[in-house]
């Protein structure tokens, strides 16, 4: 890869960015499929278990690394669509190596026990992990994407433009991601998740609202407006005496929550809920609503109707893919056409590869990644306290 230098200092790449890929699972294989096509190749894939990153990489027609140490060498940038538990590591790796980074979520978390820890402890833990990881990727002058699909979903992106041009003052948002439960094995352990509906869900919308918060504060005031103070209660429906499991809703939480509500308080004192649990079923229930001085915009991010399909039974279209998590293809199904395109997934490498291109910085970078963790950790101190109202420690 020709590497081109401009009067700034900053990195131009003359041809497609090598990008190699931590992990090689579910989020991967999405991430795969919307690489904008002369732009960047992957050009390799690592992952801890040999049949997985071999099989990846057969798939693909790329190379399989034992490890991302021996990867970063023959890479401009990486991909790293492992564990959350991962995350820190790899992302110090590549910064260290001067390798870019394209990041997904959740960002980064506290990985003990919550029986041997208490939520402050973890927050304060998780505040001085960013402290460090902040200063390794700022000092090492390379480019972080966070991969928070839901910024760049095309409904946020109109909001947006609606609050930037019009400098409209948001007084509230509301937002939800929820669903039947994850794909991942190790989803419902708080020692590789750091977290359970709270940070794995309640990270979709809330990025993007912060994300707004910041758009706004940017065309109203010259500076962000940033979250000051959460207050949230996080639940286990599914483990609950009374409970009746009739089979459609994951269950196998070891030691995380199914639930979570989260009110964050803004520093100039507008507010926002977010609602995340894995207690709705029909796919994903994924949304982010504004309600402004001058505008309301209802964000549809899952699902987007452009189509609704009726199939009298689901032996039909058994394999066609419609939307994500959707329990079966028989009836009528929201059908958005193309889903990448709509939850954002196309968008966020569109623009997190341009910035590594271009020198930028990303719509969804290290800042938001960073407010969003703080934030969401800052939930489960008020969770443990039945929702008491808790500062949130920004860097």
């Amino acid at each position: 890869m020709a590497i081109l230098k401009t009067n700034d200092g900053a990195k131009r790449f003359a041809g497609p960015l090598r990008l190699g890929m931590i992990g090689a699972g579910f989020a991967s294989k999405f991430h795969m499929e919307n690489i904008p096509a002369g732009k960047a190749v992957v050009v390799g894939v690592t992952s801890p278990r040999a049949e997985s990153r071999e099989g990846f990489a057969k798939q693909y027609g790329i190379e399989a690394y034992a490890s991302v140490e021996e990867m970063l060498p023959h890479v401009d940038a990486v991909d790293i669509c492992s564990p959350p538990s991962s995350h820190a590591r790899y992302m110090k790796l590549a910064a260290q190596a001067g390798v870019h980074i394209i990041i997904e979520k959740p960002f980064h978390g506290f990985f003990g026990s919550p029986e041997t820890n208490t939520k402050q402890q973890m927050l304060e833990a998780v505040h001085g992990e960013l402290a460090e990881l902040r200063e390794v990727i700022v000092g090492s002058g390379v480019t972080l994407g966070y991969a928070e699909n839901c910024v760049y979903a095309p409904s946020v992106q109109k909001e947006r433009e609606v609050v930037e041009r019009t400098k409209a003052q948001i007084l509230r948002m509301q937002g939800e991601e929820s669903h039947s439960g994850s794909h991942s094995p190790v989803y419902g352990i708080w020692s590789v998740q750091g977290g359970g509906s709270l940070i794995a869900k309640g990270c979709h919308p809330l990025t993007p609202i912060l994300y707004l918060k910041r758009k706004e504060g940017m065309a109203r005031l010259g500076r962000p407006i940033r979250p000051a103070a959460v207050s949230a209660r996080t639940h286990t429906i599914t483990k609950l005496p009374g409970f009746e499991d009739r089979g459609f809703l994951r269950t196998t939480y070891q030691d995380t929550e199914d639930y979570a509500f989260l009110h964050v308080v803004f520093d100039d004192g507008t507010v926002a809920d977010i609602t995340a649990s894995e207690l709705v079923l029909g796919g994903i229930h994924d949304y982010v609503e504004v309600f402004a001085n001058n505008h309301r915009t209802r964000c549809h991010i899952s699902p987007v109707h452009v189509a609704d399909v009726y199939s009298p039974s689901k032996e039909i279209t058994k394999d066609i893919y419609f939307v994500e998590k959707i329990t079966t293809n028989e009836g009528w199904i929201p059908c958005p056409g193309n889903d990448n395109w709509a939850n954002g997934r196309e968008g966020e490498l569109v623009d997190i590869i341009g910035a590594i291109h271009e020198g930028r910085v990303p719509e969804c970078d290290l800042e938001l990644a960073i407010d969003t963790t703080l934030a969401l950790y800052a939930g489960y101190v008020s969770a443990d306290d039945l929702g008491r109202e808790v500062r949130v420690p920004l860097l």
